[in-house]
Order: C-alpha cells, then structure tokens, then sequence
C-alpha cells in the first residue's frame, strides 16, 4: 500500500499540474488512479494469469492485493491530484508581479492550506456529512462500483463479464482520445461555423473549439476529456438528472445572457472580447495592475487616478453576479430544505446512534479522536501565518483567523449540497469580498485570505468525501486520516516544482487571452484579475454607487431564488419543483465565460441518454453497466491524456506539433472567424 500510495501520489501530483494549465478545467480522475493501481505489477493479484513472484514484489506486497489496500491507495493518489490553489498565488506573483516565490515558504504555504481543511472536519462535520445515509456523495458511485467488480466474486460469469466490459471501453477509448487531441476539429465540430466562415456572431454563438471563442452552442464534441469525465466538477454519467437539469437550464439562460449583453454593448461589451478574464482599459487594451500599484504592491491612489479604472469582458462581470448570487441561494436552499435534518442529528448525536448500515459496520475500527483533527488545525493554523509573514504577503495573522471562521461556518452549508446533488459551486466571490473588506488596498492579501477562507473548505470537503469512500468500502478511519495527510505533503512539494517548470516554459502563452489547445493560463487570469479588483480597488469598483457596486447586493438577490420552487414544491408536491435546485442553476449564469465549451451540449445529451433513457427503459443495464463504463472512459482518456502530455505535448518542455490539413486547420479548429 505505502509502496504504491507514494509512486501513485507523485505520478497524480505531476499529472494534476499539469491539467491546471489546460484550456479547459480538467481534473485527474479518481477512476483513473484507481484503475492504474490494479494494473500494475505485484503477487497474488486477483487475477491468477499475473504472479510476479521475485523477492521484490514478495517483499512489497506478501499477501492477496485486497479492497482495502486499494481503497487507501486510491485516495493518498487522488489527495494529490489536483492542483492545490496556493499555485494561484505563485503563477500570478511570477506572471504579472515579477515575484518568484522563495521555495520553502512555497511549499510549506501549500502544505498548510491544504491540511488545515482536513483539521475542519472534526466533530459535528462528520456527523452530518459521513455517517448518515442521506450524505450519498453520488460521485464518487462510480469508484464503489468499480471497486466491487475487481475485488469481489471474481469467478462468477457474470462478475468476469463486467471485467471484460471494463477493460474492452479503457483500451477502446485509449486507442481512440489520440484522435481529438490530434485533430483537433473533433474537439467540436460547428455546422453553423461550417455553413459561414464569416461572421463574428456565429463564431461567439456557435464556435467553441478554442479557449475564449465562443459558447459553443449545437457543437458536436469527441473528446470524451471534455464531454463526460468523472475527473470534472458533473459526471454526465453518474450526477444525478435533476442535478444536471438544474446546470443545463443555467447555462441556456447564460446563453442568452452573453448575447444580449454584447449586441446592447453592456457594461462596454464590444470594447472587449467575448469571453475573457482580464482586466482592460476602456479602449480595449490590457490593462496595467502594476502601474497603479506601490513597489510594495499596494495601491496608489494617485497612480490610479492617472490609468482609470478598469473593466471586466461583460461576461466574466455576468460570471462574477452568478457567482455571488449563488452564496446567498445556497443559504436559502439549505435552510429550506435541510436545515431541518441536520438539526435533528446535531440535537440527537449524543442520544442516538445514526442508523445507516455502512456506518454501523464501520464500529468495528476505532474512530479517530477529534483531538487529532484540532492539532492538525492548530498546527496548520500556525504554520500558515508564519509562511503568510514570511512571503509578505501583507496578510494580518487575525484577518486569517478570519477566514478560517468563514470558512468553518459555510462548510456544513456546501458541505450538505455535495453530499447530497453531487454538486458544490464556489464560495470564492464571497471570500475574495470578505477580504477586501477587511484588507483593502492590498492585492496580494487578498489571494492569501482568499486562499485560507476558500481552499479550507474544499480540502474538507475532500477528506469528508473520502471518509465516505471509506465508509463504503469498510476503510478504518484512521487509515483514511493517515494516507491523505501524508499524500497532501507529499503533493505540495511536487505541485509547486512543475508549476515552476512550466511557468518558465510556457511563459508566453500563459499570458495570452486565447492561449492554445495543449497549454493556457485562464485560471490564473482569473485569480489574478480578482485580487486585483477586490484585493486593491474594492471600495472603488464595487462600492455603493461605484461602476460595479450593484455586484455585492447580488447576495442579498440570491437570498430569494429558491423561495419560490419550495413555495411551489409545498403547493404542488408531485409536480417536481423539489428537484430544481437553485443553488446550482443560479452559479451557473455565467458557466460559459471561460476556455473551451464545445463539449457543453453534448454533455448534456450524454446525460440524458444515461441518466434518463437508459435508467428508465434500461434499467438493469444502467444497473450493471452504468457507472462501470464511466469508470472505463474517465481511465482511459486520462492515460491518454498523461501519455500525451510527455510525448508530444509539452509536458517534457518541447511541443511537437500536428501538420496541419482539414481537421487541424489554421485558426479555430472548428473553422468559425477567429476574432481578436
């Protein structure tokens, strides 16, 4: 276990890096790593055709490769995989402040951020969001299933035919990813696009090949990368339909939203491109953050009032109000629709013992005490704001006390929407905003504070999920605790040397609004342009009566939008409104805003074939089949993806590029205009 934990963890580490600088979020799929563990080498594997038996692997691993070995390899692999936020603050103090961060304090800040939010998941968090049966995590379905068709009743045919099923749709879609990521016109093809080469507006609408080119509507996408992996925030095979529905009816109403702001020319719409998350002058320009800042990167206010304010692209501004919107809905829902279960089990923990079967097969280990989880959070706590003074990042040690109490109180309302739907949007905007109401002026604070009061509650999301994991797979607790404390560490010292690497690399086209296919820096375009607005000009741009004042109060808005569906749900109880959730349908507004979304409409009709069709008039099928073949496609496309990356694109510092011919056009691959 340790063996393969640790190779697994620096393998997920590197390869979760490198997806950050993708065009497009792609995150390494769990399935991926668990599927990679069972095909590698050792004794007395499962399968009785492979039985390495040299003093090596005897001494590796003396016994049968069980359920539980790789339940915990899994999760100290994934626990690395995805790339930890303070590499936000790092490329953006490299990209667009000069600064290239000391290497001990960079690593020692990742290792804090990332373990504080496991101390949060203490006491009362596991009580709500592990043991009862309503916390599902539907996500994760995908891993038990997969779990259970490689460890358990191997012999029996019909066991042995979902095995060969698996490995069938793994080696079939390995063979096939190298085609969309080599031609890249399969990555969306546009009829429309095809049908007028021409027009600016058939390629904001319908194109969507290319990072920031358009919102893809109708477009046709073949990569499996960008249409339905499990390693992406929805699984279009496993999240549940009504939590799909409620994205898909956002990004329709996103759709139009887009397009009426620009032709009105909103907010300056047409100064700007389409779709971006920089910062601009009002003449269209990039705008200049370090002209109005200090040498100690604060603001100046007489600098400022020489360059003017800057403006954001009317769609990353409409994915800023969806954003906030969100936070306030996702008070309301909880409150709504929950609140009333989860007082029940906080006011019955002590008296009554949770009912839920897996959890009751799980009082055969020891659970961990809630003092390891408070010195872990206490440790972390010091460790952070010693790094924090230490990379000066301007950061008061209280206002990080701050953020971690923000953080703490939101978690058990995000916390309940994952568990539940399969779905947590960000609380980013409201801590971004928090912070630049307690520092304000300094930009560099700002993505510290963001980083502590954000990134705390998604690692506890994290390990709560895997706690779940464990939970169905009869993992001891403690096992659980151990391997994602040690594959965290293990993952920050590896996330901050390839970031470097291809930060040095990749220089240029980090810095480009469109970027390419293989390489982009939208996400720290993004963080970059926050911490600037919040961070340096809140009280300027986001202040009553301010060019972008009316954004906070898209809280309070939020606060009313699942009003209604419950007021419906009470009035007509078999009519469905209880599965909209607004929450979800409101942070996806602005949805399309950034990279590429061809894949967005085939996504959905993938969903509805699986969720839908082949569930009601397939069911034992789906049953069987289902999330095997999620499994299979998420796995697959990732070894793809890794092998890729390091042969022929990049990932080892030089891109060898496909000749070009009809389907890798010059321009956009979908041969929509390319605007610039």
């Amino acid at each position: 276990m340790w063996f393969l934990s640790i190779g697994l963890s620096c393998f997920g580490a590197v390869l979760g890096q490198i997806f950050y600088f993708r065009p497009q979020t792609v995150y390494v799929s769990q399935l991926f790593l668990q599927v990679l563990e069972e095909i590698l080498p050792g004794p007395f594997r499962n399968d009785k055709l492979r039985t390495s038996n040299n003093w090596f692997w005897r001494f590796i691993n003396p016994g049968k490769f069980n359920i539980k070995e790789h339940g915990a390899i899994t999760i100290m692999a994934s626990t690395t995989s995805n790339s930890a936020l303070a590499i936000s603050i790092f490329a953006a103090q490299d990209l667009y402040y000069g600064v290239r961060s000391n290497a001990a304090a960079g690593v020692f800040t990742l290792i804090a951020s990332q373990l504080i939010g496991y101390g949060m998941a203490v006491g009362v968090m596991r009580d709500i969001l592990v043991y009862p049966t309503y916390a599902i995590y539907p996500h994760i379905m995908p891993q038990v299933q997969l779990f259970d068709v490689l460890h358990r009743g191997q012999e029996a045919v019909m066991q042995r035919k979902r095995l060969r099923f698996f490995w069938a749709v793994f080696i079939g879609i390995f063979v096939w990813e190298w085609f969309p990521v080599r031609t890249l016109t399969l990555t969306g093809i546009s009829i429309f696009c095809l049908a007028d080469q021409n027009s600016a507006w058939v390629s904001r609408i319908f194109g969507g090949a290319a990072g920031n080119e358009g919102l893809g509507l109708f477009s046709l996408c073949l990569d499996w990368a960008y249409v339905g992996s499990g390693g992406s925030a929805i699984g279009s095979l496993f999240t549940p339909l009504s939590t799909q529905l409620s994205l898909y009816g956002g990004v329709a109403i996103c759709i139009v939203a887009f397009c009426v702001c620009y032709a009105q020319n909103a907010w300056h719409a047409q100064n700007f491109p389409f779709l971006s998350q920089l910062l601009y002058y009002e003449n269209g320009t990039a705008y200049d953050q370090l002209s109005i800042l200090n040498p100690d990167f604060t603001l100046n206010p007489d600098k400022l009032a020489q360059q003017g304010l800057p403006y954001y692209a009317a769609s990353y501004l409409l994915y800023k109000i969806s954003r906030t919107m969100y936070i306030g809905a996702a008070v309301t829902h909880f409150l709504l629709w929950h609140a009333n279960t989860i007082w029940s089990i906080i006011r019955d923990v002590k008296r009554t013992e949770c009912p839920d079967p897996h959890y009751q097969k799980m009082k055969t280990y020891k659970e961990i005490s809630n003092w390891w989880y408070l010195a872990l959070f206490v440790a972390m706590t010091g460790l952070a704001i010693g790094t924090s003074y230490a990379a000066g990042s301007g950061l008061p040690w209280w206002a990080m006390i701050v953020a971690l109490i923000f953080s703490w109180v939101l978690m058990p309302i995000i916390g309940t929407l994952y568990a539940t739907v399969g779905y947590a949007p960000s609380i980013e905007n409201l801590i971004q905003m928090i912070g630049a109401a307690l520092v304000p002026g300094k930009p560099v604070a700002n993505m510290y504070f963001t980083l502590y009061g954000y990134q705390s509650t998604i690692q506890s999301q994290i390990l709560l999920k895997d706690l779940k994991l464990g939970q169905y797979i009869k993992l001891p607790p403690v096992v659980t605790f151990t391997v994602q404390t040690v594959g965290t560490i293990v993952g920050g010292v590896l996330n901050f040397v390839v970031a470097n690497t291809i930060l040095q690399s990749q220089r240029d086209v980090l810095l480009s609004v469109q970027g390419t296919n293989v390489w982009s820096g939208q996400q720290v375009q993004a963080y970059n342009s926050d911490a600037i607005t919040w961070g340096a000009l809140s009280k300027t741009l986001y202040a009553p009566g301010t060019r972008y004042g009316f954004v906070p109060w898209m809280l309070i808005a939020g606060l009313g939008a699942p009003i209604p569906f419950w007021y419906l749900h009470k009035k007509y109880p078999k009519a469905g409104f209880n599965f909209v959730f607004t929450p979800i349908l409101i942070a996806e507004l602005g949805y399309l805003s950034v990279g590429i979304n061809s894949s967005v409409f085939t996504s959905f009709v993938v969903a509805i074939i699986s969720q839908f069709y082949l569930r009601k008039y397939y069911a034992t099928w789906f049953r069987k089949y289902n999330f095997l073949l999620s499994a299979a496609l998420d796995g697959g496309t990732s070894v793809m993806i890794f092998v890729y990356t390091f042969a022929v694109g990049g990932g080892s510092g030089t891109v060898t590029l496909f000749p070009t011919w009809a389907l890798n056009p010059t321009g956009n691959p979908d041969y929509c205009k390319r605007l610039t």
